[in-house]
């Protein structure tokens, strides 16, 4: 492990994390910083305010830095490749990578780029609920699914084991794309329909869920319909990457009593071996632990980042 620090960068939809991460330790080196960022402006102020972030720890001189990303990016090339995806539509066929070294103070010896959702994959497995798992997948829950199928710590993208680019928001279920019943806009829908007459009322999933543990019955039909639709779709490919951990994390997991039972209801419809599900154990810094096992990874890699 190097002794020296390894700065990072974790790009979300409305915001950017910065931090030195101590890899011997498994933590960080004093407090990350977060700031907002304009998601929806242009190039220039979105690559400014990642570089604000930045300025504001203390990186190593010629440090390889990490940077957690959400897709669809080009993570080899360090290329934005977002078009209608409601963020980041101005980095499309930015080169980032060039961007953010002629920003960067001091000059990165590289910038090594990875799914936001691998990072958190790789940082679970290596100081997380994974730890000791051969074969994990982590996934994520906010206003999508994401995820990370990881072999010895390392993401799984490709290949007859792993979904198309290793990726559970490509499954289906029920002949509708996953995300219309495993998602913030999905939920909200199910519940309007089942519970409201004026659609513009909806609430958010943080209520749903909380109605649904208080007993609602269409808040918990819709959240036991929605889980279990996330455990089916997830158990055949469990079991085909012989996984005996499913981590779950995001914002979501924090609800980990009311989504567990129908969660498990739908992975047990095909048996996957020995498997232990359990939430995150290192939700707000995982990303941050994953890029930078990916800073300093050996080059090439078995395994590329999404």
């Amino acid at each position: 492990m190097p002794s020296a620090p390894v700065p990072v960068l974790e790009v979300g939809g409305t915001h950017v994390t910065a931090a030195l991460v101590d890899l011997a330790a498994r933590g960080l080196v004093g407090d990350a910083v977060r700031e907002p960022l304009p998601t929806q402006g242009t190039a220039e102020e979105i690559l400014d305010g990642i570089a604000a972030a930045a300025a504001r720890i203390d990186a190593p001189s010629e440090a390889s830095w990490g940077l957690a990303m959400p897709g669809p990016f080009d993570y080899e090339a360090g290329i934005g490749l977002f078009h209608d995806v409601g963020k980041f539509d101005a980095l499309y066929g930015v080169d980032v990578g060039a961007e953010l070294t002629r920003r960067l103070r001091p000059a990165p010896a590289a910038l090594r780029f990875l799914n936001d959702a691998d990072a958190f994959g790789i940082g679970e497995s290596s100081a997380g609920a994974a730890v000791g798992h051969a074969r994990a997948v982590c996934i994520t829950l906010g206003s999508g699914v994401g995820s990370a199928f990881l072999d010895q710590g390392q993401p799984v993208n490709d290949g007859p084991l792993v979904p198309p680019d290793g990726s559970v928001h490509l499954l289906s279920y029920g002949g509708r794309p996953l995300e219309d019943t495993v998602s913030r806009r999905g939920i909200r829908a199910a519940y309007a329909r089942a519970a409201l007459d004026d659609p513009d009322l909806v609430p958010d999933v943080w209520t749903i869920v909380e109605l649904a543990r208080g007993g609602d019955r269409h808040a918990r039909a819709v959240v036991d319909h929605a889980f279990r639709a996330l455990g089916a779709a997830l158990a055949p490919w469990l079991a085909r990457f012989e996984a005996t951990a499913l981590v779950v994390g995001g914002s979501i997991a924090a609800s980990w009593d009311v989504i567990e039972a129908s969660l498990r209801a739908g992975v047990d419809a095909e048996p996957a071996g020995e498997l232990v599900a359990r939430t995150a154990e290192r939700a707000h810094d995982a990303p941050l632990l994953g890029a930078a096992r990916w800073a300093v990874r050996p080059r090439p890699a078995a395994a590329g980042g999404r």
